[in-house]
C-alpha cells in the first residue's frame, strides 16, 4: 500500500474556477462529492454470519483480516461522469470477550481498520484520480443473547452445545462507528466519516442439527457531520436493513455459509438540500471457515452488492481472516 494523497485545486479553495483548463480538476472534484454520498449507505449494510453465535463464558478472541473491494459507481447522468470506478484494501484487528450480563450471555467486539483506497472516473473524457490511505472509524459493538445460549464456560458448555440439536436464539445488539478515522473537511472523499453512527440489531437463530438459520434486522442512525467539505453540514437519512444466513456444520469450526441482505434508505441532506441518492441494494455473500487447531481458525468469504436505484454502486468484496480464541 502506498501512502499516496492526491489533492485538487477544488479540495482546498473555496470555490471552482469554471475555465476549459480545469475539466480535468472539475471532474475530481464532482466524482469525489458522487463517491462519497453514494458510499455512506453501504457502510451501513452488514451481512456477517454467526454474529449471535453461542460462544464460552470468559473467552477471548483476536483475529486479523484482509480485504479487497471494487466496484462500478452509477451516478446522476446530469453530471456527465463516465466509467466511475473505485479499489480499496482493508487491513483489519478485531477483538471479543464474552461474559455475563444479568443471568445472560453477551459479548463486546472491537474492530480497526486501515484502509487504502483509489477511485477513478471521467467527466467529458477527463481522466480523475483520487487515493487516499489511513485508518477508517473504530467500530464498537455489544450483544446480548436474551433467549436461549445460557451463559457457560468450559465443561458445562461443552455438554450443552453437544445436546443442543434443535435450539433457539434471539438476541439484540448495538453497534457504533466512532469518528476515529482520517479526516480531512477541505476534502470531499475520505476514510473517515466524522460523524458517530447507532445501528440497534435484532436477531434470530434457529439451529437443527447440522443446520442453522440466522436473521437479522437493523436501523442505522447517523449523526450530523458539520464539518463537512468547505464548512458544510452533511445529514443522513437511516439506513434500514436486513439479512439472511443459512449455515451448515461439517465438523465443529468447519463450516458453509451462503447469506443474503437488502438494505434502503439513507438519503442525504447537504446545507438544508436533500440529494436525490435514496439506496436500494441488494447483497449476497458466501462464507467459509476453517479449523486450524483447537483454538485457531481461518474464514473466505465473498460479498457482493448491487444498486436497485437508478444510482448506486455494484461492488465486490473478498475476505481472508484468522482469528485465536483462549
Amino acid at each position: 500500500m502506498r501512502a499516496t494523497l492526491r489533492n485538487t485545486p477544488e479540495e482546498t479553495k473555496a470555490g471552482f474556477a469554471f475555465k476549459m483548463a480545469d475539466w480535468p480538476l472539475i471532474a475530481l472534484a464532482a466524482l469525489a462529492l458522487g463517491v462519497l454520498l453514494l458510499a455512506r449507505p453501504c457502510r451501513a449494510q452488514d451481512i456477517e454470519p454467526r454474529r449471535w453465535s453461542h460462544i464460552p463464558i470468559g473467552a477471548n478472541f483476536i483475529g486479523g483480516a484482509y480485504a479487497y473491494s471494487s466496484g462500478d459507481i452509477r451516478l446522476d447522468p446530469a453530471l456527465r461522469i463516465e466509467n466511475a470506478q473505485f479499489d480499496l484494501q482493508t487491513a483489519g484487528l478485531k477483538y471479543i470477550h464474552s461474559f455475563e450480563m444479568l443471568g445472560k450471555s453477551a459479548r463486546f467486539d472491537l474492530t480497526q481498520a486501515y484502509q487504502a483506497g483509489t477511485w477513478t472516473g471521467l467527466l467529458n473524457g477527463a481522466p480523475a484520480r483520487v487515493e487516499r490511505e489511513g485508518l477508517a472509524d473504530t467500530t464498537m459493538r455489544f450483544a446480548v443473547n436474551l433467549y436461549g445460549a445460557p451463559p457457560l464456560a468450559g465443561k458445562q458448555f461443552a455438554e450443552y452445545r453437544a445436546d443442543a440439536d434443535c435450539e433457539t436464539i434471539v438476541g439484540m445488539g448495538l453497534v457504533v462507528q466512532v469518528p476515529t478515522g482520517q479526516y480531512f473537511n477541505d476534502k470531499l472523499i475520505n476514510l473517515g466519516s466524522n460523524r458517530f453512527s447507532f445501528r440497534p440489531q435484532l436477531g434470530v437463530v434457529r439451529n437443527f442439527g447440522k443446520w442453522s438459520g440466522e436473521l437479522t434486522s437493523s436501523a442505522t442512525f447517523f449523526t450530523a457531520n458539520d464539518a463537512f467539505f468547505n464548512g458544510k453540514r452533511f445529514e443522513q437519512d437511516p439506513v434500514y436493513s436486513a439479512d439472511a444466513n443459512l449455515i451448515y456444520t461439517f465438523l465443529p469450526g468447519l463450516w458453509l455459509a451462503a447469506s443474503v441482505g437488502y438494505g434502503d434508505g439513507g438519503l442525504t441532506v447537504v446545507n438544508g438540500i436533500a440529494n436525490n441518492d435514496r439506496q436500494n441494494n441488494l447483497s449476497w455473500g458466501l462464507g467459509l471457515g476453517i479449523p486450524l487447531s483447537r483454538t485457531i481458525g481461518m474464514k473466505v468469504g465473498y460479498i457482493g452488492t448491487r444498486t436497485q436505484a437508478r444510482t448506486g454502486s455494484d461492488v465486490d468484496t473478498f475476505t481472508c481472516a484468522f482469528s485465536m480464541m483462549w
